[in-house]
């Protein structure tokens, strides 16, 4: 009985121990944070941060991450829209599309592009770098703020896009701050 009892307590351990090991504690896969590293490799791209967006999150919880790839660290987490379209009625999963007019938003890499002054005030031009994305210019899909995201996380799903990702305008002013300072483009990659 006892060898049984010690038997399930170490697998025990050893699953949750796995688990923990392929999700950091703020939400990034670490298989996701190893791909964009090995797609930046050796590119004109920022070598030290990247931007990841974890849809499997919940709307109202943070899952915009600015994480440091060389210290291994995340320094930014925020609340970040999807687009109207990817909503599945009466479903907590999502749908995602590269198509003009689905207003879904569209999973895979990006290169932050320059900034402009536009309908929400600052926004950066996202350029799709994967099949699943290239049509994000023709789309006009851009990172901006918008009032209606909140600074901080809740239980209550955020307001929807046309497929941008929308952070609140402290939030944005932060992640401006790193992209501004950036000499090289920076990655962001969204998933599901």
């Amino acid at each position: 009985m006892m060898k049984h009892l010690i038997f399930f307590f170490l697998v025990l351990i050893s699953c949750s121990k796995a688990e923990s090991q392929q999700l950091n504690t703020l939400g990034i896969p670490q298989e996701r944070i190893l791909e964009i590293r090995d797609y930046i490799k050796g590119k004109e791209y920022n070598q030290e941060l990247a931007v990841f967006i974890n849809f499997k999150i919940p709307s109202g919880k943070y899952r915009y991450f600015i994480y440091n790839l060389k210290n291994n660290t995340i320094v930014q987490q925020a609340v970040v829209s999807h687009g109207s379209g990817s909503v599945i009625p009466k479903s907590d999963a999502l749908k995602f599309s590269n198509v003009e007019g689905s207003y879904q938003s569209s999973l895979g890499k990006y290169a932050i592009g320059e900034s402009y002054i536009g309908k929400f005030g600052k926004a950066y031009r996202l350029a799709g770098l994967d099949a699943t994305n290239s049509n994000a210019m023709q789309r006009a899909i851009v990172l901006h703020s918008y009032g209606c995201i909140p600074d901080t996380e809740s239980k209550t799903p955020v307001c929807l896009s046309l497929g941008c990702p929308m952070l609140s305008v402290n939030a944005f002013k932060e992640t401006a701050k790193y992209i501004d300072q950036s000499t090289k483009p920076m990655i962001l990659y969204a998933f599901y």
